[in-house]
Formats: structure tokens, sequence, C-alpha cells
């Protein structure tokens, strides 16, 4: 999808990616919580990690969630966590996205196979906010996330869009 909006003069300009860490984020068993037809809320405690990488490298600090709401093949999420710098500096990190996963790819995860980020629809929109003028920029830029699922964890490859 590329070319020139209606009534624009320019083509518009595709987005630049650039790796800056990767999230290893420990998670505890799911909890559901329920909702209704069609549809089923629940959560996952967050329990420690890593983030290394390029641009930043600490710990994830344990005690956040991920909320999700499952719906068909797709569910919405919405974590919110801490990020400890290796400098000290504290990171708050929103994290929503999606994940999307056919049957077999379903049963796949379910039985405990690797998948890659190709395989599966997991994708994420990380924002930051910190006071730490070391990591302010983490709080001026976007981000996208990359994840995949791995025995007790979240793997997210975080992109800031240039």
């Amino acid at each position: 999808m590329s070319g020139t909006v209606a009534g624009a003069s320019h083509p518009l300009m595709a987005p630049e990616l650039e790796f800056v860490f990767e999230l290893r984020v420990a998670v505890g068993p799911e909890q559901h919580v329920g909702r209704g037809p069609g549809e089923e809320l629940g959560f996952t405690p967050i329990t420690g990690g890593t983030v290394s990488g390029p641009a930043l490298d600490g710990e994830v600090v344990a005690g956040g969630g991920d909320w999700w709401v499952y719906r068909g093949d797709t569910t919405q999420l919405d974590a919110r966590y801490l990020l400890r710098a290796s400098d000290g500096a504290v990171i708050d990190v929103m994290n929503r996205g999606y994940h999307r996963a056919d049957e077999a790819l379903a049963r796949r995860l379910e039985a405990g196979e690797p998948v890659t980020e190709q395989e599966l629809y997991y994708r994420t929109a990380p924002v930051f906010q910190t006071d730490a003028p070391a990591h302010r920029w983490l709080a001026e830029h976007q981000f996208i996330g990359l994840a995949r699922p791995e025995p007790g964890h979240v793997c997210i490859r975080v992109f800031v869009v240039r």
C-alpha cells in the first residue's frame, strides 16, 4: 500500500524501523476471569525478565500484568509493567497489541512447539514513560514490537519507528 494520498502532491513516506532491544518478559500462569458469549477475559501476571539490546539493558520488574480479551482467533492485549535500566532508572511500559493464531497454530502453541514472528501475528505498540534524562528518548518516539511466546516467557523485539 503505497502511493499518494488523494489531493496530495507527494508520495507517502514509508516508515523505517530500527531494532533497539528485546524484552524477555517472564510470565506466570494465566488467570481466566471470564466475560460472556464469544469472548473471554483473562490476566497473565508478569514475574520478571530481562531487557537487552543496543539501546537499553536492564530488567523487567515483577508485579505487572497483561489483561487480555480473547475473541475467536484474535486476542487483544493490554499489558502494564515497569523496567529498571542497568543505570537504575525506572521506565513505565504500556504495551497494547494483538495476538492472532488459527486453529492449527493454536494447537502447536498449546503443545509448546516453537513458532516464529512470521508464523504468528503477535504485534504490539509499546509506549514508554520516564523522566530519566538518559532514557527520555523512549518517551519521545513511537515503537512497535514483534512478539513470540516461549515457555514461561513472552519475547518482544522492540523497534523504534524512524
